[in-house]
């Protein structure tokens, strides 16, 4: 069996999950090659394929659209490009709140439209983000006591691109967002992670036991789609009345904190073997 690991070339070799992974694939038999979706040259032979480390992918959302789809075309891709294509711009979440599941209150600016903070009323500040954004990439928050900076800085975006905006969650800050990575259906591991914004694209985790509540929501989350995902991250935290909400759903790239949990690669190989 052989598999590709889809990469970035301004990235290649910086994932600390992917040595991991590779030795995990090996020691089921399966031969792992990786390339760089941004690679000028040919792939050559086509081998499934598995997107990891494409992060720099914000910068060029139509390239990688269409890069996803000539893949998908011809060889099987994890995770699918239609799941990438409607993973890719973050108005997800609005198309999820319309389903009925308990996303974070979210408002979709589109490109040159006007939208006022007043208009998502929020005692603990907002979160301004790009639609397409990964790794924190102009992402800020602001407090309920700075409307004139987080308006000024919502209109610069926004005269670029799609925008965000989310009142901010305290719970982030001493709870900590959790997020649940779930491998081929089933939740795998959890971590702890603190908030970061823009320049700070990791920021700081720790691995959590998976509470109940919790991995049912992600699996919830995940059973909405029109098929089960290889990998996707759900990321959740509580709103001012204990609530669990949605923050995100990361399906294309995302980092999956394999390294700090016991038998996690081990569990992703299989998932991925499984399906070759």
């Amino acid at each position: 069996m052989r598999v590709r690991i889809a990469t970035a070339r301004d990235v290649q070799g910086t994932d600390t999950d992917e040595p991991l992974l590779c030795a995990a694939l090996a020691a089921l038999g399966v031969t792992v090659a990786v390339a760089p979706w941004d690679d000028p040259r040919p792939w050559g032979e086509a081998l499934p394929t598995v997107i990891r480390s494409t992060w720099n992918y914000l910068h060029h959302p139509e390239a990688f659209a269409a890069w996803a789809q000539r893949v998908g075309a011809s060889t099987t891709l994890h995770n699918d490009a239609g799941t990438v294509t409607w993973n890719l711009h973050k108005g997800y979440l609005v198309d999820l709140a319309r389903r009925g599941l308990p996303v974070v209150p979210t408002a979709l600016v589109r490109r040159g439209e006007a939208f006022s903070l007043a208009a998502l009323p929020s005692t603990t500040g907002w979160v301004v983000k790009p639609a397409v954004s990964a790794g924190s990439f102009a992402t800020r928050r602001f407090e309920a006591t700075d409307v004139t900076r987080g308006q000024a800085f919502l209109a610069e975006l926004a005269a670029q691109r799609d925008v965000l905006v989310q009142p901010y969650l305290p719970s982030v800050t001493d709870h900590g967002e959790r997020c649940l990575i779930v491998l081929d259906g089933v939740v795998s591991h959890a971590v702890r992670k603190e908030p970061c914004f823009e320049g700070d694209p990791v920021g700081v985790f720790a691995p959590v036991a998976v509470a109940p509540e919790e991995a049912a929501l992600a699996t919830a989350v995940l059973r909405t789609l029109p098929q089960m995902p290889l990998y996707g991250r759900v990321d959740l935290a509580r709103d001012e009345e204990g609530a669990l909400r949605l923050m995100e759903l990361e399906l294309i790239e995302p980092f999956l904190f394999l390294a700090g949990a016991e038998g996690a690669c081990e569990r992703f190989a299989r998932a991925i073997a499984s399906r070759l």
